[in-house]
């Protein structure tokens, strides 16, 4: 405490702000100290409550927090003014895209300096201070500049706005300003699970159900597609009593694998347009209704280059605020509650099945070359109840999303922000936020290649990951989208992977270079069964890239829009339109 707080017993406006997200239950920061930001990161250091975890780099500390964010429903971000923030941006963009509150907690220049238009160190040399302010802005959903006298109510409403959203949160204070006492009573502040949701109108929501329900009823079948956002608003367990309840099959895409255990019943597999599961394309497309829970992403690398088939007239969709039927909009209208009462209202109904899948024996020889037609079979044998697996954004992605996973795993992907690097400091913070459960990361060399130096963070803090790092010596993914191989841009420097985690101070890790069956299955068995961190380098090679993209799905990417999905309702249309007494927009 600074003299001033010692004086008054009140703790001072970093220490408030730390301490009242820390109730949330979120246990570590991720970060890179600065001297702009000393107030929060001695706040941090003094907390009984938080531990700092220092990253190598702003961006890694971004990456870092969105991983632990998708494990532990939140995540704190300490950066400094100016080149720590911007360092930030694109790992914060990141979690906005994909929905993670994640709070960003940024010093500033002291408010002398700032008054004073002082020339300083980090920044233009202009004597402007806020400019930067607006760039981290665009990556979160609410901004708070606090000071002692707004910070016990600033902070209520970021939280709010975070949780409500479940999108970042830029929270800034002046040097000056931070080591001062707070003005107000502090808020003790709830966990997160304790923390309450929004309500529905009851009218919208009434109307909202009836809604649906006809529709259900005049449906041939129906088949359920759960989005990411079941995860990121904690819905997982109502998602099950709703599915057990109907009896409802449902399929997930890329980015939605695992909301919950791929073994509940009716699961029918992975729905990416032409880059289905075998059987499930036809469930999904052929149903009488398709029943869209939390606002499926239908972008490009989650429906296999938009040759998904959907017919908007057949699709409700349910978004975290408000339901979608048809061209009638209802809300505010909010998941969870819509979930609960159409697990009490909608009957048991008939509904697509599919075979059950049978996993993929692994094949070949001791001695053949490792491929991916062999590798991911045994990955599948390798992962166990209740294992984080993360996939980074490339050719591994695209194989992983189809691997059926045990009980209770789960599966996260950076699907729509696709920002390559995320996936080794995300495991790092997903690590972090459940170290009870195994990290699994599957990663190309490329995108490790970006974030690598996330190793050292990993044997600091302790963390066991397993890493299995597949080299090809390329960018994959990006000979893949070409129209032509071998460029000379995706050529990547040819690293030692496997002797990276030791360079890094990891210490009692268990590493192996794997070329052959033989080598991978004695590397599997003997990861299985270290207690430590593992790190696996798979020597695929350049044959084992897959031949581009035929022409006609490059042009769909790269030539020509896809046919619009349901747009969700605009402000614009929202305005033009009166809201009747049932709740429905007309």
């Amino acid at each position: 405490m600074t003299a001033a707080s010692a004086q008054t017993g009140a703790m001072t406006v970093a220490q408030y702000a730390v301490e009242r997200l820390a109730a949330l239950g979120i246990k570590h920061v991720f970060g890179v100290p600065g001297d702009y930001a000393f107030a929060f990161d001695q706040a941090i250091e003094a907390s009984g409550r938080v531990t700092w975890v220092g990253d190598a780099n702003e961006l890694n500390a971004a990456y870092a927090a969105d991983g632990y964010a998708r494990i532990q429903g939140a995540a704190i971000l300490s950066t400094t003014y100016a080149v720590g923030e911007l360092s930030a941006l694109n790992g914060v963009m990141g979690s906005y895209a994909e929905r993670l509150p994640v709070f960003h907690l940024v010093g500033q220049p002291s408010s002398k300096l700032q008054r004073a238009r002082a020339v300083t160190h980090h920044s233009l040399g202009d004597g402007m201070f806020r400019q930067f302010q607006s760039l981290s802005a665009a990556s979160t959903c609410v901004v708070a500049n606090l000071t002692p006298h707004n910070a016990v109510a600033e902070m209520e409403r970021v939280i709010t706005e975070a949780l409500t959203q479940r999108r970042p949160a830029y929270i800034t204070a002046a040097e000056d300003d931070a080591v001062l006492p707070v003005v107000g009573t502090p808020v003790t502040g709830v966990p997160l699970a304790q923390v309450p949701r929004p309500s529905s109108d009851p009218t919208c929501l009434d109307a909202a159900i009836a809604a649906i329900t006809r529709r259900v009823a005049a449906a041939k079948s129906t088949v359920v597609l759960p989005a990411y956002t079941i995860g990121r608003f904690g819905l997982q367990q109502q998602l099950i009593r709703f599915l057990d309840a109907t009896g409802l099959a449902y399929a997930t895409t890329p980015m939605d694998k695992a909301q919950i255990s791929e073994t509940q019943p009716g699961f029918l597999g992975s729905y990416a347009g032409a880059l289905s599961g075998a059987g499930v394309q036809e469930a999904v497309e052929g149903a009488g209704l398709v029943l869209n829970l939390g606002g499926v992403a239908f972008a490009d690398f989650n429906t296999g280059a938009w040759t998904d088939a959907l017919d908007p007239a057949r699709m409700i969709t349910v978004w975290p605020d408000y339901v979608q039927v048809g061209t009638s909009t209802f809300g505010p209208v909010y998941l969870a509650d819509v979930l609960e009462r159409l697990t009490a209202t909608l009957p048991r109904t008939a509904t697509p099945k599919v075979s059950a899948r049978a996993a993929t024996a692994p094949s070949g020889t001791a001695t053949d070359r490792v491929s991916s037609a062999t590798l991911y079979p045994r990955l599948a044998g390798f992962l166990r109840e209740n294992d984080i697996v993360i996939a980074e954004t490339g050719l591994c992605m695209n194989y992983m999303a189809r691997v059926p996973l045990p009980k209770g795993a789960v599966f996260h992907n950076q699907t729509l922000w696709g920002s390559i690097g995320w996936a080794t400091p995300a495991a790092f913070g997903a690590a972090m936020a459940d170290p009870s459960r195994r990290t699994v990361l599957v990663t190309g060399d490329g995108s490790h290649q970006l974030t690598a130096n996330e190793l050292g963070a990993m044997g600091r803090y302790g963390a066991k990951p397993v890493i299995i790092l597949l080299n090809n010596t390329m960018y994959g993914v990006e000979e893949v989208l070409s129209e032509k191989q071998g460029h000379v841009y995706d050529f990547l420097a040819p690293w030692n992977y496997h002797e990276l985690p030791a360079a890094f101070g990891c210490t009692g890790w268990y590493t192996a270079r794997v070329s052959t069956l033989g080598e991978l299955d004695t590397a599997l068995a003997a990861a299985a069964g270290h207690d430590n961190g593992c790190y696996l380098e798979i020597m695929l090679g350049r044959s084992d890239i897959p031949s581009s993209l035929p022409e006609a799905q490059l042009d769909l990417l790269y030539q020509t829009a896809p046919a619009s999905p349901p747009l969700p309702a605009t402000a614009l249309a929202a305005a033009a339109q009166v809201v009747n007494g049932s709740g429905q927009l007309s």
